[in-house]
């Protein structure tokens, strides 16, 4: 006999969860991007410098502050979906603070747009590259950068100390020498310095030229023939 509660069913849940959509204005921003790419001449000129077109898959670029909150947004959904509908183990996860992490940041852009772009294929193919090469490749890169350091709690940035050290006046002026010296080393350079060391040595000397003889009147050394100015040039 069946018991009633095996009987009994659930509410009803979604398996999957769709992929989040983005807002209006990074709607906006490929909508242009697609016109960049596949529109008429007469829209591809109305957008002006395409390169400064936003791209929310580099949040750099995306300078109007509507735009950044709105990618902001979509990819605060995206982080959510990830991690109920692609991650098990706590290992996987995205981490609360992932804002806080600039190396998440700039990969969460491009793996939201990546899989953006996968949803809109009329084949699974992009999604099965997405599926194979692009999740797995960021969750091992986001273990190795993070490793334990905020598995309960945001943790400040362990390397700060050195990054301190990177940019400190001292190191920054020992590797502009060294670009310096490489600079300086290149044949071009070479020359460039030995025509200025010629010209240091011998500067140009101004004449004065005889508008009635042609002759050409100059500090020349002692004894020496005028020269006459002639169409093709001075001659002896």
């Amino acid at each position: 006999m069946t018991s009633p509660q095996h009987n009994r069913r659930t509410a009803p849940t979604s398996m999957v969860g769709a992929f989040p959509a983005p807002g209006e204005e990074v709607r906006l921003a490929y909508r242009e991007l697609h016109i960049a790419v596949n529109g008429s001449e007469e829209q591809k000129k109305a957008l002006g410098n395409h390169a400064l077109l936003p791209r929310p898959w580099e949040p750099a670029s995306c300078l109007d502050p509507d735009l950044r909150h709105g990618l902001w947004e979509w990819l605060e959904d995206v982080v959510i979906w990830l991690n109920h509908d692609y991650s098990w183990d706590v290992a996987g996860l995205i981490p609360s603070c992932w804002p806080l992490h600039p190396h998440l940041v700039h990969e969460i852009a491009v793996l939201a747009d990546q899989r953006r772009r996968a949803g809109l294929a009329m084949t699974s193919d992009a999604l099965e590259e997405w599926h194979r090469y692009c999740l797995p490749a960021f969750t091992d890169r986001m273990r190795n950068r993070l490793r334990a350091h905020c598995d309960d709690d945001h943790k400040g940035w362990p390397a700060k100390p050195r990054h301190s050290e990177h940019v400190a006046e001292a190191a920054t002026e020992r590797r502009e020498n060294a670009f310096a010296h490489d600079v300086d080393a290149l044949p071009a350079s070479r020359r460039r310095a030995d025509d200025q060391s010629t010209r240091r040595d011998g500067p140009p000397r101004l004449g004065l030229v005889d508008l009635d003889t042609g002759e050409i009147q100059d500090d020349e050394q002692p004894g020496a023939q005028k020269r006459t100015r002639t169409e093709k040039g001075p001659r002896e």
